[in-house]
């Protein structure tokens, strides 16, 4: 989903819908054709995308603009507006979470302020996931793991906050209707069954925000278990069986996918993103294997070299759209071994972050399941270990929201009675790595050191965001 990404200033991101349903179309006659079966032998379609994007249509159900997706950060001045509007502590009350830049009410906000015309025409909007499905079954629909990342929803009581719909002056009729993650929520419509080759009628279900169906797909759907998910973003996730929050907001408390569960989340906003712009900016060609051995290279600790991986301002554990990336004790003794490893110490710290966080609320970590692209690197995987000083694990299954959201269909469509008996029924551990003691202790040192550089610039990172450049 990401190859499509316009970036046409720092800060914007945005993405075009009717891109993702082609996409969508083609994976689905893909995976029809490769397993070699016939629509009429799915029993159920499970849905899970990208969280907290901006889709909008008209009174004729078309895309009014392009996608302002998870990593947009230009809606600051209207988080601003929201918290003088309804005030921190109502927000609160009613969402669990504070409004961030990335979630997708200010996104909305940012269009009403900046495009007028274009706001007028607004009638419905929906998540990513959910303009697939309403292209696959005609449904306006939501789940509460993914309306959680909205700014929007009671994330308590499972449900849209209309008291904070009403008292940001928001029709409330643009709202779809919101259901548990393995619930049906409509069926496969004749024309798209011609468009993708599934059997009109079989049932589509709520599906749930990438990192909830990652979470169901990895197992976090009991206490104890933690998952971290190294994509293009990098998530902590821990199970929750009530929605406890965090008074800082420096994690997400959401609903999870399964039934009446919570989830607390940590998000480094650039994890495997760093490392792709590492290597489109200055190893191009070369795969992300061949980059992570020339890191094994370098010591650990990376002769005292640190990468901050801001690259697209930061959520936990610094609220901060201003926020840069860089790496900071450069010396003309570091080699680029060191430059690549730093990099992903770096990531790895702020996962660490995520974590300490989490378990400062009293979730209990035992073991962290290791999900992503970053999963596939058995380099990546054992820095981990050490990093957290605690046992990583990796599954059988890598395709963690896919799967997910695979599992959620299976569910609803009766297959099995709850998602913690599916997880327990399919999810395999197969891979487990402990710390290594002298590596471990290499980064319980380094990492105060690293969490110390974030303060130390901060005001240098509001100050570079107003400067003005040429481009300007």
């Amino acid at each position: 989903m990401h190859e499509d990404m316009r970036m046409d200033r720092p800060l914007w991101a945005e993405q075009r819908p009717e891109n993702w349903w082609d996409a969508a179309r083609q994976a689905i006659r893909g995976v029809l054709s490769q397993a070699n079966v016939a629509g009429k032998d799915v029993r159920g379609v499970g849905l899970s995308g990208q969280m907290h994007g901006l889709v909008i249509l008209d009174a004729t159900n078309q895309v009014i603009r392009p996608a302002l997706i998870w990593c947009d950060q230009r809606s600051q001045l209207q988080v601003d507006w929201v918290d003088q509007t309804a005030g921190q502590e109502m927000v609160l009350r009613s969402t669990a979470n504070p409004v961030l830049t990335g979630f997708t009410l200010p996104k909305l906000l940012w269009v009403r302020d900046n495009e007028p015309g274009l706001f007028a025409r607004v009638r419905r909007m929906l998540l990513p996931k959910d303009y697939i499905r309403f292209q696959l079954s005609g449904e306006y629909a939501s789940d509460v793991s993914d309306a959680s990342g909205t700014a929007l929803f009671d994330v308590v009581q499972r449900r849209w906050s209309l008291e904070l719909v009403d008292k940001l002056g928001l029709d409330r009729g643009i709202l779809p209707p919101v259901y548990e993650s393995s619930e049906i929520t409509g069926a496969i419509t004749p024309e798209a069954a011609r468009e993708t080759g599934l059997a009109p009628g079989t049932p589509v279900v709520a599906g749930g925000g990438d990192q909830a169906a990652s979470a169901v797909g990895n197992g976090i759907v009991t206490p104890g278990i933690v998952s971290c998910t190294l994509g293009t973003s990098g998530v902590v996730f821990a199970h929750s069986r009530q929605p406890t929050y965090d008074p800082a907001g420096r994690v997400h408390t959401f609903c999870h996918a399964v039934q009446g569960a919570w989830h607390v989340m940590g998000v480094t906003q650039a994890a495997g993103l760093s490392l792709q712009w590492f290597r489109n900016q200055f190893a191009a060609g070369v795969d992300y294997d061949t980059l992570t051995a020339e890191a094994a290279n370098a010591p650990a600790g990376s002769q005292g070299l640190y990468w901050l991986p801001y690259l697209m301002g930061e959520r936990t554990p610094h609220l901060d759209a201003t926020a840069r990336g860089g790496w900071v004790g450069l010396t003309a003794k570091h080699t680029r071994a060191d430059t690549i490893r730093a990099l992903l110490e770096g990531v790895s710290y702020s996962q660490k972050d995520c974590l300490d966080i989490i378990e400062q609320m009293g979730v209990q970590v035992e073991s962290v399941r290791v999900s992503g692209g970053g999963a596939r690197s058995a380099f990546w995987l054992q820095m981990l270990a050490n990093v957290f000083a605690k046992r990583v694990v990796t599954l059988e299954t890598q395709e963690g929201s896919a799967y997910g959201a695979a599992l959620l269909a299976l569910v609803g469509t009766g297959a099995y009675s709850s998602v913690p008996e599916v997880c327990k029924a399919v999810i395999r551990e197969v891979e487990s790595i402990s710390p290594q003691p002298d590596a471990a202790q290499v980064y319980a040192a380094g990492h105060p050191i690293y969490k110390s550089l974030y303060p130390a610039l901060q005001r240098f990172f509001e100050k570079a965001a107003i400067t003005p450049s040429l481009e300007d």
